[in-house]
């Protein structure tokens, strides 16, 4: 039993002596070598009209969205993204053609955005909001808005992100994905805001004084609008311990409303005393017996 074990042994032993090692191995050489230089100029011509391609369809997609006055942060981040996209597919294609396969990459590929988006769930959550947000147009660069329990003007939509700032300065930076789902309140998209401004008189006072002094601030005013729409009003709206309230209720553009809104409730003030018109302080009388 041995005996055979061995000579079996020695007879392929001798058969792989007898072979012609240098012979095969450049005959497969030549073969691969000629194979990959075919592959090679392939991927190349495949490269170069796949970087045209690219570079047409990303300069398409940009008169298109130029031509249809897409916002400018929309326009770059779809073309930042169709142009990676194109470019991955591209890559994917020549490893492809040069004979690696592709399998391998894009299991990678899948595992690896499984493990980054189950990572960075929340930051996909903002990424979204963002899109929504320059895709929906709720508020734009410029507008007053409130959100979050914050406010203030908008000064950058980002792609994750939406930066404002406040009154006095300061900078909120706010993630997109609640803005995109929650409730907001904007402001300046509109471009009139009415102006409510609540006036307390003495009990004893005449409603119709009341009203021409508020009338003739009103009228002197160039900023309010004076559209039938738009006509301002004057009622009584309510009547409390101390005093009769009136409205002066009347529309502005949306840029001057704080404006005309300080400089109406000042002029109030000073008519109202100027004329004679008591404005009344909480007051309790006291009855002894």
């Amino acid at each position: 039993m041995e005996e055979n074990n061995i000579g079996s042994g020695q007879d392929i032993v001798s058969e792989l002596a007898n072979l012609d090692f240098n012979k095969l191995a450049m005959s497969d050489i030549i073969g691969y070598i000629t194979q990959f230089g075919k592959n090679v100029v392939i991927a190349l011509i495949v490269y170069f009209v796949g970087r045209l391609v690219i570079k047409y369809t990303v300069k398409a997609l940009r008169a298109i969205t130029q031509k249809r006055q897409v916002e400018a942060s929309l326009t770059s981040f779809l073309n930042s993204l169709v142009s990676i996209s194109l470019n991955l597919l591209l890559a994917i294609i020549i490893i492809g053609i040069l004979g690696i396969d592709t399998s391998s990459f894009l299991a990678v590929f899948a595992s690896a955005g499984i493990a980054v988006g189950m990572a960075l769930s929340g930051t996909l959550q903002n990424f979204a909001g963002g899109v929504l947000i320059l895709i929906l147009k709720p508020y734009k660069v410029g507008d007053y808005i409130e959100a979050q329990g914050f406010g203030g003007t908008v000064r950058e939509i980002q792609i994750f992100n939406t930066v404002l700032t406040t009154p006095d300065n300061q900078t909120i930076i706010i993630p997109n994905g609640p803005l995109a789902t929650g409730s907001l309140k904007n402001s300046t998209k509109a471009t009139t805001r009415r102006v409510d401004i609540d006036v307390e008189v003495a009990y004893g006072t005449k409603p119709d004084d009341v009203r021409q002094v508020l009338m003739g601030i009103i009228d002197a005013d160039e900023r309010i609008l004076r559209d039938k729409e738009l006509a301002p009003i004057i009622p009584m709206t309510a009547m409390s311990t101390s005093s009769i309230i009136f409205q002066m209720r009347f529309w502005a553009k949306a840029s001057d409303y704080w404006v005309v809104k300080f400089d109406t409730t000042e002029k109030v003030y000073k008519e109202l005393m100027a004329n004679g018109i008591e404005i009344p302080f909480p007051q309790m009388d006291v009855h002894l017996k």
